[in-house]
């Protein structure tokens, strides 16, 4: 491929002293959106990688390719209101995935069609949730990947606009009250009503009467509390029972409410404690039968259920129904007690080392009763039952050559049958995927899956390997086009389930924050040196991926070892450590890695801050970083700034590259766009570590 000449990237010679650190940031003019300088470096970056693009071999087939993969689309689980079911499908040739209603198997009819809305395929369904009597839905829509949810409300037999848009709902539920007539939802301020900077933040929960200006919403909770605070709010099917949740940015912690609306104005709620001050994830349920259902991880890391009177429903009165399983994290429950079953059901969902597994108990004592049986070795989620009752629940199921099949357990005879599968049908390449556990640098046993194609030759090949690492997320097996694209070209490709996750739980998760963050990095590079080890792959071989948090995870990779990786796919990535409370949604992640305000904790950020470990003269692997200009949640300039550390300070000669993309951001897109960002990364991986494509 033709050579590469970086378009000049002025170096500042600024170093701050930051709390008694000294710490240098020689492209802080990156930051400034409004620079002329800034415009012109980002459009010679843009004009290098179209050059390195036309030229990258495989680019093509390897988009064709996840493109085809990706015609399979999905079938979601349904959403029941009396005969009535909500549930969202993608067809093969669509963009984006249209929610549709069905009523007691009759036709089947669209309610909101992204692409009929906007044919750019700009527009994205960010949220749904229909009324208790299922007549009114309300829904959220963005454009252009700000996630800038604006909230609308439809009649579902007409089709007609019953109430808004109402703006700044980024991430609110619905919580509707019986009738149809007004739900509590979350509602930042407006940006005049709060210090500059912080429009991303403020929020308060609202009670708004369908049909009325937003800005006449009564105010029900959320004043004088933090400016990171997140709110969620739910009501009992009843309408009798009020829940208000709030947790500080994104801590694994949270402080619960209830009010019984039955002896209180729904518009002044007289709430009372479930939790506070606890350090504990609680969620609850107010169930059919008038038990409080609680599920929490408050002494039992991997999660228990427990009952209580909701009328009486502090800690100290909890009876645990489904205890702490040692060996498997609790991730879900469903609730069948139909008149017609003998004994009412509890399904429990778990995954154990990250594979799924459903527990059937008795609803009563929560005795155990029997396993529900799953496909294969996969994903089994969003269990759901009707809110009225029944003897039926429904569930999703995926694992890496199964789009997405919804299966539906009967407990009157314990039978599992397919409600809806993908409506595509494509060739999947038949592949092995092989749970393989490895001790870290601290002696930890970490797991990781490889899947490699069914019948590949022994030997050390090319080889991706991905990772997170944060903020409780769990990689469990899922369909996922690139891995089969990569795979079915010749490569292996690994997911680590790193700690800072929750594969094993909530310590899991700890293990992997703050000041323990290092832990990950430790789990990912001992994850490499296993592939190695055991002859997977070679470093030579070896790319390395991840986004986000993960993005994070990679840049701090290949600082710490750029001798162990060939190529590293980097996407909207953190990686200045010491500013990143200042862009996006930042602050609010602050309870994960730590605050640059603090000298101790500027002290854990710094030791492994991408950014400012980036040293002249290091032979870097190649890397391509790929952000997308309207992401609201982690700002490009990250990745701006670590491309021209790195442009200037590489002696490998491998390529360091910069993919911006616009009319995108953090979340959901267009398929023909994740297919074409696919073949860019793919093509680039296979580039670096030898993989005809």
């Amino acid at each position: 491929m033709s050579e590469l000449e970086y378009p000049p990237a002025r170096r500042l010679d600024l170093t701050e002293d930051v709390l008694g650190y000294q710490v240098s940031d020689p492209y802080r003019w990156l930051e400034d959106d409004t620079s002329g300088e800034r415009a012109g470096w980002l459009a010679a970056e843009a004009d290098l990688f179209g050059s390195y693009q036309a030229e990258l071999p495989g680019r093509d087939r390897l988009a064709a390719r996840v493109r085809e993969l990706l015609g399979t689309g999905y079938a979601g689980t349904p959403v029941w209101r009396g005969e009535r079911c909500f549930f969202t499908r993608r067809d093969p040739q669509s963009e984006h995935g249209v929610l549709f209603t069905q009523v007691n198997g009759g036709p089947v009819e669209v309610l909101v069609d992204p692409m009929a809305i906007d044919p750019s395929g700009l527009t994205t369904l960010d949220a749904w949730q229909p009324d208790k009597e299922g007549r009114l839905l309300a829904y959220q829509l963005s454009e252009g990947g700000d996630e800038e949810s604006l909230l609308r409300v439809t009649d579902v037999t007409t089709g007609s606009l019953v109430d808004g848009p109402v703006d700044r709902c980024r991430y609110s539920n619905v919580a509707w009250l019986p009738g149809g007539k007004a739900f509590y939802y979350t509602r930042r301020l407006p940006p005049q009503a709060v210090p500059d900077g912080e429009s991303q933040y403020h929020r308060r929960v609202y009670l708004h009467q369908v049909g009325t200006p937003a800005d006449e919403d009564v105010l029900i909770f959320g004043d004088g509390r933090d400016k990171t605070d997140y709110y969620s709010a739910s009501v009992s099917r009843d309408g009798r029972w009020l829940v208000i949740g709030a947790s500080r940015g994104t801590a694994p912690r949270n402080d619960l409410w209830i009010a019984d609306l039955s002896e209180s104005d729904p518009a002044s709620p007289d709430l009372r404690v479930i939790q506070e001050g606890i350090d504990a994830q609680t969620g609850v349920w107010v169930g059919r039968d008038g038990r409080l259902y609680v599920f929490t991880d408050a002494g039992a890391p991997r999660g228990r259920i427990a009952v209580t009177d909701p009328a009486d429903p502090g800690p100290g009165t909890w009876r645990d129904l489904i205890a702490e399983d040692p060996g498997a994290v609790l991730r879900g429950y469903a609730i069948l007690d139909g008149p017609e079953l003998g004994r009412p059901v509890l399904l429990a969902s778990w995954t154990r080392h990250a594979l799924s597994e459903i527990t059937v108990h008795d609803l009563a004592r929560g005795e155990p009763l029997g396993q529900v049986p799953l496909p294969g070795l996969g994903t089994a989620g969003g269990l759901s039952e009707r809110p009225e009752g029944g003897h039926e629940a429904w569930f999703g199921y995926t694992d890496y050559t199964t789009s997405s099949v919804v299966l539906r357990f009967d407990a009157r005879d314990s039978s599992v049958t397919t409600w809806a599968t993908a409506p595509g049908r494509v060739e999947v390449p038949a592949v092995t995927a092989r749970q393989v556990a490895y001790p870290s640098k601290d002696g930890t046993t970490v797991r990781m899956l490889v899947i490699s194609a069914a019948g590949a030759p022994d030997g050390p090949r090319p080889a991706i390997l991905y990772g997170y690492g944060g903020f409780d997320v769990s990689l469990t097996p899922a369909y996922s086009p690139n891995v089969l694209a990569w795979v079915s070209a010749g490569g292996v490709y690994a997911i680590a389930n790193l700690r800072g996750g929750s594969e094993e739980g909530e310590e899991w998760h700890r293990a992997g924050m703050l000041d323990r963050k290092r832990c990950v990095f430790d789990d990912f590079h001992a994850a490499a040196e296993t592939l190695i080890r055991d002859g997977w792959t070679t470093a030579g071989q070896l790319a390395i991926s991840g986004g986000s948090n993960g993005g994070l995870l990679v840049g701090a990779a290949l600082t710490q070892r750029p001798e162990l990786y060939a190529a590293v796919i980097c996407s909207a990535p953190l990686l200045d450590m010491v500013r990143y409370e200042r862009f996006g949604l930042g602050q609010t992640w602050n309870v994960e890695y730590g605050s640059a305000s603090d000298a101790e904790q500027l002290g854990w950020l710094l030791s492994y801050s991408p950014y400012h470990h980036v040293t002249d003269g290091v032979a870097y692997p190649a890397a391509l970083f790929t952000v997308f200009t309207n992401d609201t949640r982690v700002d490009p300039v990250h990745a701006y700034k670590m491309c021209a550390a790195l442009q200037h300070a590489s002696s490998s000669g491998r390529p360091v590259l910069l993919r911006a993309e616009g009319q995108v951001g953090h979340g959901a897109r267009a398929v023909s766009r994740t297919a074409e960002l696919a073949g860019d990364t793919l093509a680039f991986a296979a580039r670096h570590t030898g993989l005809r494509v």
